[in-house]
C-alpha cells in the first residue's frame, strides 16, 4: 500500500490540501488579526480625533455655534456619520443632513458614542488624543479630591481667564524678549500662546533660575487685571461653597500650566498660622508645570486633610459656576456608519491596502500549492510519460528499450507488464519473420520440383511417363499438405475451427490411426502398435483427435531408427482421458523440449528433408487439443526416445 499509486496520489494531495490550508489559514489569521488591529486603531484614534474636536468646540463658544461646519468637516476627513443632540435628542447638528455623511432620514443609535462636555471630559476619549497636543489630558495631573478622581474640565475652558488683545500683546512683548535673552546666552526656547492667550516658554534643559532671573521669565507668571477679576470671582464663589459646610474659606494663587492653561494653587487657610502663603509647586515656576486645566493643587493637599480635600471640591465646583456660561451645555455624541448603525453593527470591513495583502498572500500559497503539487505530479507521471514514448516507439516499428520499474506500484507494475509484452512481441515478430520464412522454403521445394520436371518434359528430355505423374503428384500432395496444415492453424488462430463432437473410444481411435500408418513403419523397420488400460471413452470429434494423434505417430516414425518401436497409449486417469504416444528414438535435448510446439520449429536447423514434414505438425496438434478443452505435454531423454501425451477431457 505504500508504494501504490493511489495511494501516493492520496498522500500527497491530503498533504498539499492540508499544508495549503494551514498555510492559508495561519497568514489570513495574522493578516487579518494585523488588520482588524490596524482599522480599530484608526476607528479609535478617528473616535478621539473628533471628540477632542467637538470637545474643543464646546469649550470655545457657546451654544454649541459652528458645530454643524465642524461635524460636516469631520464626517468627510473619517466618512463617518456624526451627530450631536441635546439630553432630550433635540438635533443640534447631523451630517446626515448634507447626504454627504450618512443616510438621509436614518434613525440614531439608542446609546450615544459620547457625551461632549467641557466641565466633565471622557477620560477614555481623551486619553486617545496625541500626546502632544496642548490639550492632551494627564493622568496625574488633576487635583486629588480625597476620592480618586482628577480634574476633569477641559483645559481649553478658560473662560473669563481669556486675555483680550492688548493685553495679549503686552504678555507677546515680553515673551519676545525672553526668548531673545534666552538665545543671547546659548539656550533654545520657543513662545507659545496657551488657550487664554497667555504665552508660556518651552525650553530645552533645565535652566529655569536663568531665565526667571536673568531673562525676567518670572515675569510671565503675573496675573493680568483679567486674571485677577477671574480669580477673585472663583476665590469668592469657592469661599461662600466652603463657609456654607462650615469651613474656612483659603486664598488662591495663580500661575500658568505646561499647555498654558490658568493654573489654580491654594495657599493655608486663613486663621491656620502661617501669616505668608505657601509657595506653588516648583513645577509651576516658568510655565513648565504638565497640569491640563485650571486646578487647584498645593503641598498639603492629601487625601489625609480634610481641609484641602474640602477646598479642592468647592474650588472645583466654583470653577464650574463660573466657566458655565463661557461652554457650551452637554451634548450627545454618536459616531455611526453612514447607514446609522454602529461600526460594530455594521460588520467590519478591511481597507483597501489590507485587502490588497491578503489577496498578495493568497496568491503566494495558491502559487506555492501549484508549485508543489506540479512537482509531485511530475514525480509520479514520469514513469507514464517512458511508457507513452516507448509504445509510440513500438508503434513505429523501433527497438524498444525496457521501461524501468523502480518501485512495486500500479505504475511498476504496468511497466512490468509492458516489458513483458513488447518482449513477447518482439518473440512472435521473430516468430513471424521465420514462419514467413519456412512457408516460403517449404512451398518453394516441392514447386520447384513441379516446376523443373515440367519443364524437363516440355523440353522432351524425360518422357511422360506413369513414374513421371506419380512423382509431380506425390510433390502436388505435399503441397496440399502444408496448405493444409496452414489452413487448420489459421482457423485455430481464428477461433473458427469446428468440431463435430459425439461420443468415441480412444482405444479404437489409437487403433485406426496404427493401422493407417503400419505400411510407414514397417517400410522404416519400426515396430508400431497400440494398446488400452481400461476404457477410455470420451466426447470429442472423431477426424480431428485421428488427426493430432496421427500427426504424433508420423512425427515418432520419422524420428525412431530402425530397430525401435512406436506404443500408442489409452487410459483414463484422474477424471480425463490420456493418449500417450511413445518411441525408442533419438530424443530431444532439453534445451529444445520447450520449442517443439511453435510452428515451422524443427531440431535440425539445416531444413533437409531427410526426415520429412513440414514443422506444423506438432503446432496443429497443440491447436486441436486446445479446441478439445485439453493440453498436450512432452518429455524426452537424448538417445533414449520421447513421449507425447494428450490430456483429454471425458466429456
Amino acid at each position: 500500500m505504500r508504494k501504490s499509486l493511489l495511494t501516493r496520489l492520496l498522500a500527497v494531495s491530503v498533504l498539499v490540501s492540508v499544508l495549503s490550508i494551514a498555510a492559508t489559514a495561519w497568514l489570513a489569521a495574522q493578516t487579518t488579526s494585523g488588520a482588524i488591529r490596524q482599522e480599530q486603531g484608526q476607528v479609535l484614534a478617528d473616535d478621539a480625533r473628533i471628540y477632542d474636536r467637538l470637545l474643543g468646540l464646546a469649550a470655545g463658544t457657546p451654544n454649541w455655534r459652528g458645530a454643524g461646519r465642524t461635524v460636516r468637516e469631520l464626517s468627510q476627513e473619517t466618512g463617518r456619520r456624526i451627530a450631536l443632540t441635546t439630553q432630550d435628542r433635540e438635533v443640534i447638528a447631523d451630517s446626515a443632513a448634507s447626504g454627504k455623511g450618512g443616510v438621509p432620514g436614518s434613525r440614531l443609535p439608542a446609546r450615544a458614542s459620547a457625551v461632549v462636555d467641557p466641565l466633565a471630559v471622557d477620560s477614555t476619549l481623551a486619553a486617545g488624543r496625541d500626546a502632544d497636543t496642548p490639550a492632551g489630558l494627564g493622568g496625574d495631573a488633576g487635583i486629588d479630591t480625597g476620592t480618586g478622581a482628577v480634574d476633569r474640565i477641559d483645559p481649553r475652558a478658560v473662560g473669563p481667564f481669556r486675555l483680550p488683545e492688548n493685553e495679549r500683546a503686552d504678555l507677546r512683548a515680553l515673551a519676545e524678549k525672553v526668548v531673545g535673552c534666552a538665545q543671547d546666552a546659548g539656550t533654545t526656547v520657543k513662545s507659545v500662546e496657551g488657550p487664554s492667550g497667555r504665552p508660556y516658554l518651552e525650553m530645552a534643559g533645565e535652566n529655569s533660575d536663568f531665565m526667571e532671573y536673568r531673562c525676567g521669565a518670572i515675569a510671565l507668571n503675573e496675573p493680568t487685571a483679567t486674571e485677577r477679576k477671574a480669580l477673585d470671582k472663583v476665590s469668592k464663589l469657592a469661599g461662600a461653597c466652603m463657609r456654607r459646610k462650615g469651613s474656612k474659606p483659603v486664598k488662591l494663587g495663580l500661575t500658568v500650566s505646561r499647555g498654558g492653561s490658568p493654573w489654580l494653587y491654594a495657599t493655608q487657610p486663613s486663621g491656620s498660622g502661617v501669616k505668608s502663603p505657601v509657595e506653588p509647586p516648583k513645577e509651576a515656576a516658568g510655565g513648565v508645570v504638565p497640569a491640563p486645566a485650571p486646578s487647584v493643587s498645593g503641598p498639603g493637599s492629601t487625601a489625609n486633610d480634610p481641609v484641602a480635600a474640602l477646598a479642592a471640591n468647592c474650588v472645583d465646583s466654583a470653577r464650574r459656576e463660573q466657566l458655565g456660561p463661557y461652554v457650551s451645555s452637554p451634548a450627545l455624541l454618536f459616531i455611526t456608519s453612514p447607514d446609522g448603525s454602529r461600526p460594530s453593527a455594521s460588520g467590519f470591513r478591511l481597507s483597501r491596502a489590507n485587502t490588497t495583502r491578503l489577496v498578495g498572500l493568497a496568491a503566494v500559497v495558491l502559487a506555492l500549492t501549484v508549485a508543489v503539487t506540479a512537482f509531485a505530479a511530475t514525480r509520479l507521471t514520469r514513469p507514464l510519460r517512458a511508457l507513452t514514448t516507448a509504445t509510440q516507439r513500438m508503434k513505429t516499428g523501433e527497438a524498444t528499450e525496457p521501461v524501468p520499474a523502480r518501485s512495486a506500484g500500479e505504475i511498476s507494475q504496468l511497466a512490468a507488464a509492458f516489458n513483458d509484452m513488447a518482449a513477447h512481441r518482439k518473440a512472435l515478430e521473430e516468430q513471424r519473420k521465420a514462419m514467413v520464412s519456412d512457408v516460403a522454403h517449404e512451398l518453394r521445394t516441392p514447386l520447384s520440383n513441379i516446376r523443373g520436371w515440367l519443364e524437363a518434359a516440355e523440353d522432351g528430355v524425360v518422357a511422360t511417363d506413369p513414374e513421371l505423374v506419380t512423382s509431380l503428384l506425390e510433390e502436388a500432395l505435399l503441397l496440399q499438405h502444408i496448405v493444409n496444415d496452414l489452413q487448420d492453424l489459421a482457423a485455430a488462430d481464428a477461433g473458427t475451427l469446428r468440431l463435430h463432437r459425439e461420443p468415441a473410444c480412444a482405444a479404437d481411435l489409437a487403433e485406426q490411426v496404427v493401422a493407417a500408418h503400419q505400411a510407414r513403419a514397417d517400410a522404416a523397420g519400426v515396430r508400431l502398435l497400440a494398446r488400452a488400460e481400461g476404457d477410455p471413452w470420451l466426447t470429442a470429434d472423431p477426424l480431428r483427435l485421428r488427426q493430432a494423434i496421427g500427426n504424433l505417430v508420423s512425427n515418432a516414425v520419422r524420428h525412431t531408427p530402425a530397430g525401435g518401436s512406436v506404443t500408442v497409449t489409452s487410459r483414463v486417469v484422474a477424471g480425463q482421458v490420456d493418449i500417450e504416444v511413445a518411441d525408442t528414438g533419438t530424443g530431444i535435448s532439453a534445451a529444445d523440449l520447450p520449442h517443439v510446439f511453435d510452428r515451422f520449429w524443427r531440431a535440425d536447423k539445416s531444413r533437409t528433408r531427410a526426415t520429412g514434414g513440414s514443422g506444423l505438425g506438432l503446432a496443429i496438434v497443440r491447436d486441436l487439443v486446445r479446441a478439445h478443452g485439453g493440453t498436450v505435454s512432452a518429455a524426452s531423454t537424448p538417445g533414449r526416445g520421447t513421449t507425447f501425451t494428450l490430456h483429454l477431457p471425458i466429456t
